[in-house]
């Protein structure tokens, strides 16, 4: 195989119809290294929107349990696309995620915003840090991934287009981002963790974490700014790794998240039924998920 030639069989396939093959190629062959790291940066802003960071702080589970609470996303999304939306495995895993929204009354603006950082921060991320930019096909094939995953969350009004998705995070982070005390707590505990994975350079790798954080991330868990310098670095890093990358063969064999070094909690395997948290429902199921009887959730 060529260096190119995953991204011509992604042109001969239908980003509508063939969106899961595509989105399969790019996240595990062309760009694992690269979806792994731009889908913590997405989860991570969405403690910036205190009603989400606020209720991430009262659960515990990204303060108290921050490894397992790493993996258990991880895995639960990487089921999905490993297996798809109709195989058993990639069933059980939605049936968990939405198991887990039910118990809390979460909006589904808040939803749709999570949705809509799952497309537009890995987009931005490889076009930004990638061995190569994204193509058009890859866009929308990964806007169909999501509009699909949020329509089996059973969550409404989602974006059609990648432009759209990226209007909507856009547009809702200059509305909702803000302090909140219980945010911080869930940002702080996620950066030790994301160090802590390095040993003795943990220093330097949150440092160098905090260089990657734009602006309204940083004013809104009130972090001092990095000095431009170490911004540069850190950047002019990413973009060398790129370079190095575009020099290698391509990828063979698919490389998924449950095979990433950062998953530690379970070195004996899992079983994608008994991941993630079991929380007695709180307040009544406002969350507008699917329930039990609905098909995407059985």
């Amino acid at each position: 195989m060529r260096r190119y030639d995953w991204l011509k069989e992604i042109r001969r396939l239908d980003p509508e119809k063939d969106f899961l093959r595509i989105y399969r190629i790019t996240a595990t062959y062309e760009f694992p290294w690269d979806v792994t790291r731009a889908l913590e940066l997405a989860l991570y802003r969405t403690y910036a929107v205190p009603s989400i960071g606020r209720l991430l702080a009262e659960t515990a589970e990204l303060t108290d349990r921050t490894q397992k609470r790493y993996d258990d996303t991880a895995l639960l999304l990487d089921a999905v696309l490993e297996h798809g939306f109709d195989g058993d495995e990639g069933r059980t895993a939605l049936r968990r995620i939405n198991q887990m929204h039910r118990s809390y009354d979460i909006s589904n603006e808040d939803m749709r915003y999570v949705l809509c950082t799952f497309v537009v921060v890995p987009i931005r991320w490889i076009d930004q840090y990638g061995w190569r930019r994204l193509s058009e096909h890859e866009k929308r094939a990964i806007a169909a991934y999501y509009r699909t995953l949020g329509r089996h969350m059973g969550i409404t009004e989602v974006p059609q287009s990648y432009h759209d998705f990226e209007r909507c995070l856009d547009a809702y982070e200059k509305a909702h981002f803000g302090w909140d005390p219980g945010a911080r707590r869930v940002s702080d505990a996620t950066l030790d963790l994301m160090a802590g994975w390095y040993g003795p350079l943990a220093p330097v790798v949150r440092g160098a974490s905090m260089a990657l954080l734009d602006d309204a991330l940083l004013d809104a868990f009130r972090y001092d700014r990095p000095r431009p310098a170490v911004q540069k670095a850190v950047r002019t890093a990413l973009k060398l790794r790129a370079r190095a990358v575009r020099l290698l063969p391509p990828r063979r064999t698919p490389h998924y998240a449950r095979q990433n070094p950062e998953i530690k909690g379970y070195p004996n395997g899992f079983r994608v039924a008994e991941l993630g948290t079991f929380p007695a429902s709180r307040r009544g199921g406002s969350c507008p998920v699917p329930h039990e009887e609905d098909p995407a959730a059985s």
